[in-house]
Protein backbone atom coordinates (compact mmCIF):
# COMPACT_ATOMS: atom_id res chain seq x y z
CA UNK A 1 0.00 0.00 0.00
CA UNK A 2 1.61 3.32 -0.80
CA UNK A 3 2.60 5.46 2.14
CA UNK A 4 2.59 2.32 4.57
CA UNK A 5 5.92 2.11 6.20
CA UNK A 6 7.06 -1.45 6.66
CA UNK A 7 9.75 -1.36 9.82
CA UNK A 8 12.88 -3.45 9.60
CA UNK A 9 15.64 -2.76 12.28
CA UNK A 10 19.25 -4.24 13.25
CA UNK A 11 18.58 -5.00 16.80
CA UNK A 12 21.88 -7.03 17.51
CA UNK A 13 25.57 -6.77 16.07
CA UNK A 14 28.07 -9.89 16.78
CA UNK A 15 31.17 -11.69 15.35
CA UNK A 16 28.88 -14.49 13.24
CA UNK A 17 26.16 -11.81 12.43
CA UNK A 18 23.32 -9.44 13.35
CA UNK A 19 19.53 -10.06 14.12
CA UNK A 20 17.09 -8.10 12.34
CA UNK A 21 13.67 -6.93 13.86
CA UNK A 22 10.70 -7.07 10.85
CA UNK A 23 8.04 -6.18 12.44
CA UNK A 24 7.56 -8.77 15.09
CA UNK A 25 9.46 -11.69 13.34
CA UNK A 26 13.24 -11.52 14.29
CA UNK A 27 15.80 -12.97 11.88
CA UNK A 28 19.52 -13.79 12.08
CA UNK A 29 21.62 -12.97 9.46
CA UNK A 30 24.97 -15.16 9.45
CA UNK A 31 27.94 -13.19 8.42
CA UNK A 32 28.37 -17.11 6.61
CA UNK A 33 25.81 -17.01 4.81
CA UNK A 34 25.96 -13.28 4.17
CA UNK A 35 29.32 -12.50 3.59
CA UNK A 36 28.77 -8.67 1.99
CA UNK A 37 28.06 -7.46 5.63
CA UNK A 38 30.79 -8.93 7.34
CA UNK A 39 32.72 -5.79 6.95
CA UNK A 40 30.28 -3.48 7.08
CA UNK A 41 30.38 -0.78 9.89
CA UNK A 42 27.00 -0.95 12.55
CA UNK A 43 26.39 2.37 10.70
CA UNK A 44 25.62 0.70 7.54
CA UNK A 45 23.97 -2.57 9.12
CA UNK A 46 21.23 0.15 10.52
CA UNK A 47 20.60 2.11 7.87
CA UNK A 48 17.89 -0.70 6.09
CA UNK A 49 14.40 -0.01 4.26
CA UNK A 50 11.78 -2.27 3.26
CA UNK A 51 9.99 -1.04 0.64
CA UNK A 52 7.84 -4.06 0.52
CA UNK A 53 7.15 -6.65 2.58
CA UNK A 54 9.30 -8.86 0.91
CA UNK A 55 12.20 -6.74 -0.34
CA UNK A 56 14.94 -5.30 2.43
CA UNK A 57 17.57 -2.60 0.81
CA UNK A 58 20.91 -1.42 2.29
CA UNK A 59 21.39 1.78 0.53
CA UNK A 60 25.21 2.75 1.96
CA UNK A 61 25.96 -1.34 0.83
CA UNK A 62 24.14 -0.89 -1.95
CA UNK A 63 22.58 -4.52 -1.36
CA UNK A 64 19.21 -5.80 -1.96
CA UNK A 65 17.77 -9.00 -0.82
CA UNK A 66 14.04 -10.78 -0.05
CA UNK A 67 13.17 -11.60 3.27
CA UNK A 68 12.77 -15.62 2.22
CA UNK A 69 16.76 -15.66 1.68
CA UNK A 70 17.39 -14.86 5.17
CA UNK A 71 14.57 -16.97 6.34
CA UNK A 72 15.74 -19.99 4.27
CA UNK A 73 18.98 -18.79 2.73
CA UNK A 74 19.89 -22.59 1.35
CA UNK A 75 17.08 -21.73 -1.02
CA UNK A 76 18.75 -19.31 -2.08
CA UNK A 77 22.61 -20.00 -4.05
CA UNK A 78 25.27 -16.72 -2.99
CA UNK A 79 25.28 -14.61 -5.97
CA UNK A 80 27.85 -12.49 -5.04
CA UNK A 81 31.01 -13.37 -3.35
CA UNK A 82 31.13 -9.74 -1.12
Amino acid sequence: MPGTVISAEVTNVSVHGFWLLLGDEELSVSFSEFPWFKKATIEQLSDVQRPTENHLYWPQLDVDLSVESIRAPSAFPLVSAG
